[in-house]
């Protein structure tokens, strides 16, 4: 039997319990198995990281400054692209098959444990979710990683992540996204994320609305760590357009970091290395010690965040990005904007039950404007994809116009159909935007070719 199927035949019975959009808001069985495993949540150092948008990035952007360290590194991030393997990350990369396939067949029986104890209290077993961050706490501990970068699956209170205490909290940009499941304000969505500040730790938070900001600081207060918010403790200084990405200034807690390269598009992702560089600062020294600059110029000259505002095909070009929630598209279609001079742009959308689609497709339209003239809508094999004529409905009735819509089912008569479309600009400068789902993106990378993530 081959690792590779090994990998697969796991992946399957993860598959068959409880899936990861029905998440237990529960700690009780993670603290039990972290017991029964001799607590390797406590084997390593841990940033924890939440919020709504660019958590994956920022965590990718700290974990390249701590290995520019010289540290050993474990990162767990959700969801995956193409491959379950991609969320347990050693050292930047996945985690390899066979040490996967080891240490899952080594925790199994303990898992068994806590599912008959959760069973015979008429409780649902561990669900998928929360078996793989137990597998990736397990993992990191038998390397041993120097530190983890741990990534919120959603929320903070109760999410399974949360039985790590980060020694430093990072919370990326909070806006409105799982409202069924966190609340209907900014403010109440921070109350759950605030769960993961933690007494012993540091705060480090991107600039937030004025609620969310509220109860952030409350919350580091009541447990008596230090806090720090960008716009106020640190920031981008400044930040210029450069060949595959930026060059930024960032202003952080203990010193000025002039003419980083970032190979990463947009505004936001500026920001996110702004709070990937007080997260550091915060790790290494308190806030109080100076990065060495040759060191972060080395650590972010190397990042890559896949399926975020990446081009996965030139002639025409296609850009894959991820964004999934109104917050998402509008910061993605600002650095389109900024960081592609497309004269034209045909956009592949899909979406997933679970979200907003009205907002998604309005934001869409407001944002790409007179650039998007031609949309055509699809689904992702999730069966939690809304069909793709419900989609193309649902932007007629927002005013897309009939003419700028196309129906395609499937994703690769989609793409087949808009780089036809693009390609019909006599300027050569047309383009591909495929968005709206994780789900759809990480179908579009591996048919497009990119399948490691």
């Amino acid at each position: 039997m081959t690792d590779e199927f090994s990998v697969e035949s796991v992946y399957a019975e993860l598959l068959g319990r409880a899936p990861e959009n029905k998440m237990e808001p529960r700690l009780a069985p993670l603290f039990r198995a972290m017991d029964v495993l001799g607590e390797p949540n406590k084997a390593f150092p841990i940033i924890h990281i939440t919020g709504t948008n660019g958590k994956t990035s920022t965590a990718r952007m700290i974990e390249a400054g701590l290995r520019a360290h010289g540290l050993s590194t474990g990162r767990y991030t959700s969801p995956h692209l193409s491959k379950v393997t991609e969320r347990i990350s050693i050292d930047g990369e996945p985690v390899s098959d066979a040490t996967f396939v080891r240490i899952w067949d080594e925790i199994r029986p303990y898992l068994e444990i806590v599912d008959n104890e959760l069973i015979a209290e008429n409780q649902p077993r561990l669900t998928y979710f929360e078996c793989v961050t137990i597998l990736g706490f397990a993992i990191f501990a038998d390397q041993p990683v120097d530190v983890a970068v741990v990534e919120v699956g959603l929320g903070g209170i109760t999410d399974a992540t949360n039985v790590g205490d980060g020694q430093v909290s990072v919370i990326t940009p909070i806006s409105l996204d799982h409202t069924d499941l966190l609340g209907d304000t900014t403010e109440d969505i921070a109350y759950e994320k605030a769960g993961i500040i933690k007494p012993g730790g540091f705060l480090v938070s991107a600039a937030q609305p004025v609620d969310a900001a509220q109860v952030l600081l409350e919350k580091a207060r009541e447990v008596d760590v230090p806090f720090r918010f960008e716009g106020v403790e640190f920031g981008v200084e400044s930040r210029t357009v450069a060949v595959g990405g930026q060059v930024i200034t960032v202003q952080g807690l203990a010193g000025r970091y002039e003419d980083l390269l970032l190979p990463l598009h947009g505004a936001h992702q500026a920001e996110n290395a702004a709070v990937a560089v007080a997260a550091l600062e915060a790790f290494f020294g308190g806030g109080e010690k100076e990065l060495d600059l040759d060191v972060l110029k080395e650590a972010f000259g190397n990042v890559t965040s896949p399926g975020r505002l990446e081009v996965v095909r030139t002639a025409p070009t296609i850009v894959v990005d991820a964004a999934h929630n109104p917050d998402g598209i509008r910061v993605s279609a600002e650095a389109i904007r900024e960081a592609f001079s497309f004269s034209k742009l045909v956009v592949v959308v899909g979406v997933l039950r679970e979200k907003d689609a009205e907002e998604i497709l309005k934001t869409l339209k407001e944002q790409l404007g007179d650039l998007a003239e031609e949309f055509c809508f699809t689904q992702s094999n999730s069966l939690r994809a809304v069909p793709a004529a419900e989609l193309a409905e649902l932007a007629v009735d927002l005013g897309f116009g009939e003419d700028n819509v196309h129906i395609a089912e499937k994703l690769d008569d989609a793409l087949e159909w808009a780089v036809e479309r693009a390609e019909s600009n006599d300027d050569l400068a047309g383009g591909v935007l495929v968005t709206g789902s994780i789900t759809l993106v990480a179908e579009a990378r591996i048919l497009l070719g990119k399948e490691g993530a």
